[in-house]
């Protein structure tokens, strides 16, 4: 789980260094719930994110059950670790890896640009996260099973 406080964290110093996919200042991606590896909102890239929570993107029925089949549950509430569990429609900083997966599975879910990490362009191609770029008027959440 992410730390809670950082002694060695200099928050103001990460907000101005952090930048989006645009090159732009990275933007919260939600604040409820509250995501990020640090729970302030944003998909920063910090040391010691080995899952590297910088990609932010709107749930969709589709990728939260498949995330649940990859052994991430996503769904469920865990109140033990503040964690309220996702819906359909909430914005959550993914990891990486996972929504690459989800791309080549066919369930990615759509990206927010202006609050995704620069540091994704090592990773994902530019024009794969603009293939995927969330627009809220054709977006489908989708409903999850029962």
């Amino acid at each position: 789980m992410p730390p809670q406080e950082s002694d060695d964290y200099d928050e103001s110093a990460a907000q101005s260094a952090d930048r989006n996919v645009y090159g732009g200042e990275l933007e919260p991606c939600s604040t409820d719930p509250e995501t990020g590896y640090l729970r302030d909102g944003h998909c920063r890239d910090v040391d010691g994110d080995v899952g590297e929570h910088t990609l932010c993107a709107v749930m969709t029925a589709e990728f939260l059950e498949y995330s649940r089949t990859q052994g991430n549950d996503l769904i469920t509430p865990r109140p033990e670790f503040a964690f309220p569990g996702l819906e359909p429609g909430d914005r959550w900083c993914v990891c990486v890896g996972r929504w690459l997966e989800a791309v080549e599975a066919d369930v990615a879910p759509p990206v927010v640009m202006e609050a995704t990490n620069e540091s994704v362009l090592s990773r994902v191609d530019p024009d794969q996260l603009r293939v995927h770029e969330f627009d809220a008027e054709e977006f489908d959440s989708g409903t999850l099973q029962e």
